[in-house]
C-alpha cells in the first residue's frame, strides 16, 4: 500500500474510532453521577478510542494536507447523528437532518475535488 493509500486508510480509521468513542461516552453517560461516569468502562473505552482516533488522524496527516483531511471528518458528524437515532433513540427534526444533507453534499465535493489534485 501506498503512502497515500495509507494515510487515506488511517484517516477512515481514525474516524471510525472517534465515532466509535462518541457511542462509548454516550453508552457511559447513563451512570450515575459525573464521578461514576468517569470511572465507567464504557467511558474509559470511549477515551481510549479518542485517544486512537488522534494517533490515527497523525498518521494520516503525514501525506494529506490538513486542508482535505480535517474537512473529510466531517462524515463523523453522519455517523453519529445515526449512531443517536438508532443506538439512543435520539430524535431528529427538520433543521437537524437539512444539516445533515449539507454535511453529506460538502463531505461528497470535497471527497470529489480533491480526487484530481496531486497535492491532496
Amino acid at each position: 500500500m501506498s503512502g497515500l493509500a495509507t494515510s487515506w486508510a488511517a484517516l477512515v480509521l481514525s474516524i471510525i474510532a472517534s465515532i466509535a468513542g462518541q457511542a462509548l461516552l454516550k453508552a457511559g453517560a447513563g451512570a450515575g453521577d459525573f464521578r461514576a461516569q468517569l470511572l465507567d468502562g464504557r467511558s474509559i473505552a470511549g477515551l481510549a478510542a479518542y485517544a486512537g482516533a488522534a494517533f490515527l488522524y497523525m498518521l494520516a496527516l503525514r501525506q494529506l494536507p490538513m486542508s482535505v483531511a480535517l474537512p473529510f471528518t466531517a462524515v463523523s458528524y453522519l455517523a453519529a447523528a445515526g449512531v443517536g437515532y438508532f443506538a439512543f433513540a435520539e430524535r431528529l427534526n427538520l433543521a437537524q437532518m437539512a444539516g445533515i444533507l449539507v454535511i453529506a453534499v460538502g463531505v461528497i465535493v470535497l471527497a470529489t475535488g480533491s480526487a484530481g489534485d496531486p497535492g491532496a
